[in-house]
């Protein structure tokens, strides 16, 4: 009974209200009561620069205006009022971390301060606009010495959006980073090795050789990014993006965009330079480039730090500006690396087993005939006496293709010059310790070259395919020795101990220093053959020592021709036929 009696009660008071006015006064408006805006939402920083930073929010509900702060380490730098959703602050110091705020005003009502966001203006010089060459690294230039971190991803996309490569500074986890700055496996890259961003596959000819690389190097103030081998293309344009974490105490470089484009390219691919204003930057783009049929690739002085892969072309010359100008140094090592390196018919992604990895030498070359190199040095710059370090392989399947070396120098320790085929080196210096010239070639005559030992071992290990073979020859050569180097210390050969490998090995008026021990050649295991002939085994003719003064008195291991034996060895025509 109550409750319809309450409803009857609000009903009448209802009507009521309908025919008298419940305001005190019906001229008057109502006045509504002000409620607080709400707190603005998606605070989002829009742009980064060196010294401004530019933000914005969504629009909040009552508001009517926004008031803005900007702190760096707590303390108001600057603060302002808008109408906008939008606050671009200016005037501020370059590679400093500030935070930002915003609240909503209605009236005398403002809302509680949004979450403050955090923000760096940068301290480099972003590569905004810039056309490079399509092999050119990328270069940021920073305010102060940048450090890498250990998390976030550098991607270069195409300016359609599409990803062509990315560096990941996760995979460090599987580099070492020497003391010169370069980053070398931290285990042994096998066939199952997962390839990761930090290796690269340098394209040749269709194939691909799997190596270790740099991506990231530190210079001065400056990082420079060397995006993998052939990914980008002539002619295109691109952008990068950094993720904060990638370089400590510069996280703003994660803020933005940084496009660039490609130029076109080169005219020719039988004339081609490498240099800081040639075609390519580096030797191997130009090598990839080259025609298949023959190309002259021009090099500039300056130090190259790369690996290199040559497959399949013939007729193709690496002509130096000057033997002591144009370096070509990389380390390499079967620490690094396990083998001596092959082929692989596709690109390997990231994550999947190498399948074939391109072996310790810094310079691959597979069935490429008529190689020539002129006037450059090759250095393996892994730099320690043990540990096979080629700087050169140059495998022939049919061990008939011909490598021509003239006035260069190729500098390691162990097993410093690999080869097949049939090969001319002339006036050229080879530098090392331990077999640091060896392979199977079917005949390899060295001329006018300076053979130098830079620490105790055995200049060659032979391993040539068939008796009738020539193998190594030395021909009017001086054998020499680093400083510090003991007397005796160093051997003429060894052999490999293989029943299906020859140690052909001949020396050829050549000039011999105290570092080549009394006895000549190392009997350790026996050579084949153990008793050498005119035509086959350990022998030698008209040594002397560096003065002139015959040497007699190496072992029987070796045999001393006779001038009408030697004969066979006293040209390049009549070793090489050429």
């Amino acid at each position: 009974m109550k409750k319809h009696l309450f409803t009857v009660t609000l009903a009448f008071a209802a009507a009521l209200c309908a025919i008298v006015s419940c305001n005190p006064k019906d001229d008057e408006p109502s006045v509504p009561t002000e409620k607080t805006p709400s707190v603005p939402r998606n605070l989002t920083l829009t742009e980064a620069g060196e010294t401004s930073l530019s933000f914005s929010w969504d629009a909040a509900d009552g508001a009517e205006s926004y008031a803005w702060r900007l702190t760096k380490d707590h303390t108001v730098v600057t603060e302002g009022k808008t109408a906008a959703t939008s606050q671009t602050v200016d005037g501020l110091q370059k590679g400093t971390a500030y935070s930002f705020a915003v609240r909503s005003i209605a009236g005398d009502k403002t809302s509680a301060w949004s979450n403050a966001l955090d923000a760096v203006t940068p301290d480099y010089t972003k590569p905004e606009g810039k056309v490079q060459r399509v092999d050119d690294p990328l270069v940021l230039e920073l305010g102060g010495t940048p450090v890498l971190g250990k998390s976030g991803k550098i991607v270069i996309y195409r300016k359609d959006g599409e990803e062509v490569d990315r560096i990941d500074l996760a995979d460090l986890q599987y580099v070492t980073t020497r003391d010169d700055g370069f980053t070398v496996p931290s285990t042994q890259i096998t066939n199952d090795t997962r390839f990761n961003t930090f290796m690269d596959a340098l394209p040749c000819t269709g194939r691909w050789r799997a190596v270790h690389y740099t991506p990231l190097k530190i210079q001065g103030n400056k990082l420079i990014i060397r995006p993998h081998t052939g990914v980008l293309e002539f002619g295109t344009e691109y952008y990068v993006t950094i993720d904060a974490g990638v370089l400590q105490g510069h996280e703003g470089v994660s803020e933005g965009l940084w496009p660039f484009a490609t130029s076109q390219a080169p005219e020719s691919h039988t004339s081609i330079s490498v240099g800081p204003v040639g075609d390519f930057c580096t030797i191997q783009r130009a090598l990839d480039f080259a025609d298949k049929g023959g190309a002259e690739i021009t090099i500039a002085n300056g130090t190259y730090h790369e690996l290199l892969y040559a497959r399949d072309k013939s007729n193709i010359s690496l002509k130096g500006e000057s033997r002591s100008g144009v370096v070509i140094s990389y380390p390499n090592c079967e620490l690094y690396v396990n083998g001596s390196g092959g082929n692989l018919s596709g690109r390997p992604r990231a994550g999947s087993s190498v399948g074939k990895n391109g072996g310790r030498s810094v310079f691959l070359v597979e069935n490429c005939d008529n190689l020539v190199l002129q006037d450059l040095s090759i250095e393996n710059s892994f730099g320690q006496r043990q540990g096979q370090a080629e700087t050169i392989y140059f495998n022939s399947g049919s061990n008939s293709h011909r490598l021509t070396v003239e006035n260069c120098s190729l500098l390691s320790y162990q097993d410093t010059f690999l080869c097949k085929g049939v090969v001319w080196v002339h006036n050229s210096l080879i530098a090392g310790a331990v077999d640091y010239i060896w392979g199977s070639p079917s005949a390899c005559l060295f001329e006018d070259c300076e053979i130098r030992s830079r620490a105790n071992g055995y200049i060659i290990q032979a391993r040539v395919p068939g008796a009738a073979q020539t193998g190594f020859v030395f021909l009017n050569c001086s054998l020499t020795a680093e400083e510090g180097v003991a007397n005796g210390s160093m051997y003429l050969a060894r052999s490999a101990g293989q029943a299906d490998g020859w140690d052909n090995v001949v020396f050829v008026n050549c000039k011999m220093s105290p570092v080549i021990n009394q006895a000549g050649w190392y009997g350790t295991p026996a050579p084949n053959p153990s008793a050498p002939t005119a035509s086959a085994g350990w022998r030698e003719f008209g040594s002397t020592d560096l003065g002139g003064k015959a040497l007699t008195g190496h072992n029987s291991y070796g045999k001393v021709l006779t001038a009408e034996e030697a004969a066979a060895y006293s040209s390049r025509q009549a070793v090489l036929g050429f």
